[in-house]
């Protein structure tokens, strides 16, 4: 079974194969006899880059798709542009399949106590996006139980029914019942935006430094004020 991480990966690649269909159709002629068809450029440096922070994030520099990537797509061709798409399609079925086994046994090895160790350990092998989401769904799990001990609900009714508060709903509410102050609240606020940049896969707003603070920032708070 796939998890979540593995998921939201999938959503990624679907994301970027979608643009790769796209960057195809901008395709044009230079009127050389034996020349390349071109893509528009800047459609795919844009979609190089992101492609390639996704894959060097999610598998690590040293993968092969990642390196069959880099050595495949150079130029703002079309057979360049096709060979990407290819790559990303091969990566996709190989993950929906779990032929993919490196990530899943990095992320469920007996090795790790906790959740926080597996985030460090994610961070230290460069997988700064699957550290992220991690350590923010660390946090949440985290300002629930606050809720829950203080008194806080941690539902709403919406249409009828009961669902589940949203964090930064949990993070306001505690805040104001003073479980903790209003620059502990931007705190979490902030980590908490990073948290779901990683897992919408906005993975290049934000850097490794950062997830470090995250990670620090998040144990730090856990052990100052606990549920």
């Amino acid at each position: 079974m796939l998890n979540e991480i593995e998921k939201k990966a999938l959503s990624r690649i679907e994301e970027l194969i979608l643009k790769a269909d796209r960057l195809v159709t901008t395709q044009y002629l230079t009127g050389v006899i034996g020349a390349p068809t071109y893509v528009d450029g800047g459609l795919f440096a844009e979609w190089k880059s992101q492609t390639l922070s996704f894959l060097i994030n999610f598998l690590g520099a040293e993968d092969n798709y990642v390196k069959q990537f880099t050595n495949s797509v150079t130029e703002s061709c079309r057979y360049d542009a096709e060979s990407g798409r290819g790559i990303l399609k091969a990566l996709k079925e190989d993950i929906s399949k779990e032929y993919l086994t490196k990530f899943k046994n990095l992320v469920t090895a007996n090795i790790f106590s906790d959740f926080i160790s597996m985030a460090e350990y994610l961070l230290s092998e460069k997988y700064k996006d699957a550290a992220a989401v991690i350590m923010g769904s660390v946090l949440e799990e985290h300002l629930r139980n606050l809720c829950q001990n203080r008194g806080v609900p941690i539902t709403i009714m919406s249409g009828g029914k009961s669902i589940p508060k949203k964090a930064d709903a949990m993070n306001a509410d505690l805040a104001k019942a003073g479980a903790y102050n209003n620059l502990e609240m931007k705190s979490i606020t902030a980590w908490l935006d990073l948290r779901n940049k990683a897992a919408h896969g906005k993975y290049t707003e934000y850097v490794q430094a950062q997830v470090e603070l995250l990670i620090n920032g998040v144990s730090d708070f856990i052990n100052r004020i606990p549920a």
